[in-house]
């Protein structure tokens, strides 16, 4: 019979830990958390929490002390801290490598330019001033995207810039600029990795994000693609995992051009919001498959059980304090509607606060209540 004596410790105690640990606590896993919030969402289900800072080095080096395998739900961790762990003798996944190359948009891309990996124009930049000698030379034009190479997540830290006055907006920090796409979809697969060299790709997802937050609102599942090029995209995912040669999961995120292209934006070494719809929506889900990956169980089937629509519930644009759910009652009822409330305390405009999942053959009609759904649940304060 399977029994894990290893202690897990996740950096990072938000959603993600919480359906981490929804799967660790089916197999009777002990695993530890470290947040900077004691009410964060996985404080209560984790088998002991600590309350510390990820990014400063000797609250995750004290912490690493406690677990046998280090894994993350963020990629905003000290990673000199993980790279001593790994010279203690603990395991730590993904690897330091890995995530110190993705939590730096410009390291991120010149590893694509490196490995040969299909990806967007760019150039990186010290700041605001660069960025104005650059566009004075004629060597950059209006418009661009501005992206921070660091702390940018969920549509923060990006922005399209089509003037100067835009550009005024922008914080001074190290950044990377890149041509505007002219993009027909944005896909995202998700890749398993173990260490004993199994790797599985599942198949793609399509990403809708909101025009105003940039945000993801809804992911489709399968894409609405040509077989032809789920295929494509699946390949290419399974190429970035190998260059990579992570252990874990990887989210790979595309841009399909309007000439059929397909570019890696960005990629996430952890469970994403793409796949949340795994829960319900496939064989295994995301979360099971990242814990199989980490501890290098065989990895599970990442076939679709059926199609789905992921909606993202999201604080209202002017809320911010203890976290109300309205009209939650009107869609808990319906058939193939399934919600998942991350229980944060406190929401403020445009902060994730629980997911909603429809399961439906007709996937059409999925995305139609999914839109409907998005309209009723309104989150904000008492």
């Amino acid at each position: 019979m399977f029994r894990e004596n290893r202690t897990i410790g996740i950096l990072g105690g938000g959603q993600l830990g919480k359906m981490i640990l929804d799967v660790s606590n089916r197999w009777d896993l002990k695993v530890f958390v470290l947040d900077p919030d004691i009410n964060c969402a996985s404080s209560k289900l984790c088998s002991k929490f600590f309350k510390g800072n990820l990014m400063d080095f000797d609250t995750v080096v004290e912490f690493g002390k406690n677990v046998d395998l280090i894994t993350i739900e963020i990629e905003n961790v000290n990673v000199e801290a993980l790279k001593f762990l790994q010279t203690q003798g603990k395991k730590v996944y993904p690897q330091p490598s890995v995530i110190e190359i993705i939590q730096d948009k410009s390291k991120q891309k010149e590893f694509y330019a490196n490995n040969k990996i299909p990806t967007s124009s760019y150039l990186s930049c010290n700041g605001i001033n660069e960025i104005k000698t650059l566009i004075s030379k004629g060597d950059i034009s209006f418009p661009f995207i501005w992206k921070a190479s660091k702390m940018g997540y969920d549509g923060y830290g990006v922005n399209k810039i089509s003037n100067t006055e835009d550009l005024e907006k922008l914080n001074d920090c190290h950044c990377i600029i890149e041509d505007v796409i002219s993009i027909q979809k944005e896909l995202s697969v998700m890749v398993g990795s173990r260490k004993s060299g199994e790797m599985i790709s599942y198949p793609s997802v399509e990403m809708e994000f909101n025009k105003i937050s940039n945000q993801v609102e809804y992911i489709l599942s399968p894409a609405q693609i040509s077989n032809e090029l789920k295929i494509k995209a699946e390949k290419l995912a399974l190429i970035v995992a190998e260059k990579f040669k992570i252990s874990g999961i990887i989210a790979v995120e595309m841009f399909l051009t309007t000439n059929n292209e397909l570019l890696v934006n960005e990629v996430a070494p952890r469970p994403h919001n793409s796949y949340h719809f795994s829960i319900e929506g496939s064989y295994t889900s995301q979360f099971e498959q990242f814990l199989r990956a980490i501890l290098d169980l065989p990895l599970g089937n990442t076939d679709i059980l059926i199609n789905s629509v992921m909606v993202n519930l999201v604080g209202e644009k002017d809320s911010k304090g203890i976290a109300a759910y309205k009209n939650f009652d009107q869609i808990i009822g319906i058939e193939g509607v399934n919600p998942h409330i991350y229980g944060k305390l406190e929401t403020k405009p445009n902060r994730k606060m629980g997911h909603v999942t429809i399961i439906n053959q007709d996937i059409n009609a999925a995305k139609a209540l999914a839109k409907k759904i998005k309209e009723t649940i309104i989150i904000t304060t008492k």
